[in-house]
């Protein structure tokens, strides 16, 4: 099984992704791993750019694949079983549920579509219950687009940010190779 894992850029939340990876590679998954550019070059106060790269590329032991020419394989040579987007921004949902493929990720994506396979989407964002609600339903009546079980991740600081529950990564790909969605979607988030 082979796995596209991409991270975009919601970068307070790489720390709760990085155990998923490593699960995932303990499985046995040969993981691709794929970054936003902004993800492959952006230093932030959660971390520098060259850290998250070298965790990343050490736990899957792969290279990752960051611009269009890496990634624009992936459709026509049919090179995933699945793709993983954790996290995935609310410019990430806002561009799938448009169509728009301008970027690695999106790109990626928009591959396994036209190859009928899956993509999970583990949400990070902080206008989850605002306009990125829409993109959110936009994207939940697709085929094969499929959602790793989110909630309200701090209701009184930040009332409108959604956040997937990472822990539940394993779980919701499981249920995305049966072309199944992970029930519930909403959850109460830990």
């Amino acid at each position: 099984m082979i796995i596209g894992f991409a991270l975009t850029g919601s970068f307070c939340t790489f720390h709760k992704t990085m155990p998923v990876l490593s699960k995932l590679k303990d499985k046995g998954y040969d993981i691709i791993p794929i970054m936003s550019s902004n993800v492959y070059t952006i230093n932030t106060r959660f971390g520098e750019a060259q850290y998250w790269k070298d965790e990343v590329e050490r736990i899957t032991g792969n290279k990752i694949l960051y611009t269009l020419p890496d990634v624009e394989p992936i459709g026509p040579k049919n090179l995933l079983d699945m793709i993983v987007v954790a996290p995935c921004t609310g410019n990430t949902l806002a561009k799938l549920a448009n169509g728009i493929s301008d970027t690695s990720v999106t790109m990626a994506c928009k591959s396994q579509w036209r190859n009928q396979k899956p993509v999970v989407l583990a949400i990070s964002t902080n206008d989850g219950l605002g306009i990125n609600m829409q993109n959110i339903a936009k994207l939940m009546v697709n085929k094969n687009v499929y959602f790793v079980p989110f909630g309200q991740d701090n209701p009184t600081a930040k009332p409108k940010s959604l956040v997937s529950d990472m822990t539940l990564v394993p779980d919701a790909i499981n249920a995305a190779l049966k072309y199944q969605q992970l029930q519930p979607v909403i959850i109460t988030y830990r």
